[in-house]
């Protein structure tokens, strides 16, 4: 009987020191780590002001491949939300919410030096008011490196066995940051260098359409004086064509860049014509999208873009295809249907030198964004919408990068920022300094809306 009761005071002794020690250990936890990234702060911020690449760099699917992610609530910003589940315990289910996000994305410039992200996290970790913070400063001798420092907080309060969570915090927590914070830096490696603080790009629907064009390429050292001849050339083929399938140019060029080189700048020539059936040879045609080179088993071998006939081009055959499902209908000449679905529209105001750049800038926006692209086959392009009144050589570009996934609007979108108009831009001559790029209208590509060239 002494042996029993001397058990029971034993356990109540410990209760009471467990009890004692929970009192005294402390009430919230914290993990911090800090990593060093060689970006600009602009891109950092909108890749963690977004939760759409979260599955890429985060240590969820090292522990489970096959993790499911779902998104909801805003595209970007305060409000987005990505949930995940898994059957593997160490991932299970949680959610992480952007709960804040300072100073507002807008307002990220190159004199920004610190900016703040909190992701809300509601999972199976022991804690509440669980959140990461993702602390961002300017670093480097030129502002053009960001050091992130991301911490992981939760409160106990005075619940003793949570409290005794904070002994393991430097398990999964301290994990998950770690790995994810270094993830990441490996994610940010893939977006190029290139400054878009200036783009305000729009996402818009465009229209599926029929189109002629002529697959060429020039020497980059040939300059506009070369592009210009090149796409006049490749602008008659397609007309002289139109005219022997008898159907109509509905507008002017465009000019879809398939490669933009060191030596070479590789390109289509396109217009947009007013049938999707076309006749060759009393045949009847129908035109399909372009497909990948490997989704096409029947095109044929891959041709060298050329500004006149390539190799395995030929003269108004029946169905005859291109690697990449375009029908071969007269020389050079291709008829395939363009367009169709979202891109990313931006918009420069100068001269043809910044539209290269512009095109790089959506491409980088749309990577830091999460919006997916492919543009092997959905390649970008641009329509010449206006010719300023005084200076003969400055214009509006419209660029656009076609999307496979994206939201409905940019954050720019959203938040009605509207960009400036040519007029508002252009130079007094012709030696004022190019306008910055921007977004212009949303307006969709269709085929009353017709491209013209790059």
């Amino acid at each position: 009987m002494m042996r029993v009761l001397e058990f029971f005071v034993a356990l109540i002794i410990v209760a009471l020191i467990g009890v004692v020690a929970g009192v005294v250990m402390p009430g919230h936890g914290h993990v911090e780590r800090s990593l060093v990234i060689g970006k600009d702060m602009r891109q950092v911020y909108d890749v963690l002001d977004n939760l759409r690449r979260v599955p890429e760099y985060s240590v969820l699917r090292s522990y489970d491949r096959n993790t499911k992610f779902s998104f909801s609530g805003n595209a970007y910003g305060p409000g987005a939300e990505l949930s995940w589940s898994s059957d593997n315990e160490k991932v299970g289910n949680g959610k992480l919410t952007i709960a804040n996000a300072t100073p507002s994305f807008d307002q990220i410039t190159s004199t920004t030096k610190t900016a703040s992200i909190v992701w809300n996290l509601d999972n199976n970790w022991r804690g509440q008011d669980k959140h990461f913070t993702l602390d961002l400063e300017r670093q480097g001798s030129r502002g053009q490196l960001t050091e992130v420092t991301w911490s992981y907080d939760v409160a106990y309060g005075w619940n003793l066995v949570n409290r005794f969570a904070n002994l393991y915090i430097h398990g999964d927590p301290d994990s998950f940051v770690d790995v994810t914070l270094n993830n990441l830096q490996n994610v940010m490696a893939t977006v190029p260098n290139i400054d878009y603080a200036d783009l305000i790009p729009y996402i818009v629907q465009t229209q599926q359409t029929p189109v002629l064009l002529v697959p060429t390429s020039i020497a980059r050292k040939d300059g506009l004086e070369g592009f210009e001849a090149a796409t006049s050339k490749a602008v008659a083929q397609i007309q002289a064509t139109a005219k022997k399938l008898g159907v109509n140019v509905t507008g002017p060029r465009v000019v879809f860049t398939t490669n933009y080189g060191d030596q070479t700048y590789t390109f289509d020539v396109a217009m947009p014509i007013d049938n999707s059936s076309l006749t060759v040879n009393g045949q009847a045609e129908q035109l399909t999208p372009p497909t990948p080179p490997a989704l096409n088993p029947l095109a044929a071998p891959a041709e060298s873009s050329s500004s006149s006939a390539d190799a395995d081009s030929v003269p108004l055959a029946v169905d005859s295809r291109d690697r990449y499902g375009r029908l071969v209908v007269d020389g050079n000449v291709r008829a395939t249907l363009a367009f169709g679905g979202p891109a990313l529209k931006g918009v420069w105001n100068g001269t043809f030198a910044g539209v290269p750049q512009t095109r790089d800038m959506l491409k980088a926006y749309a990577q830091t964004h999460g919006y997916a692209f492919d543009d092997v086959v959905n390649r970008p392009y641009n329509i010449q919408t206006k010719i300023g009144d005084n200076v003969e050589t400055y214009s509006q570009f419209e660029i656009y990068l076609p999307l496979s996934n994206a939201p409905d609007q940019t954050p720019e979108q959203a938040a009605g920022i509207k960009p400036p108009s040519l007029e508002e831009e252009a130079p007094a001559s012709a030696g004022s300094a190019a306008a910055p790029a921007s977004a212009s209208s949303v307006a969709p590509a269709s085929s009353s809306e017709a491209p013209a060239g790059e």
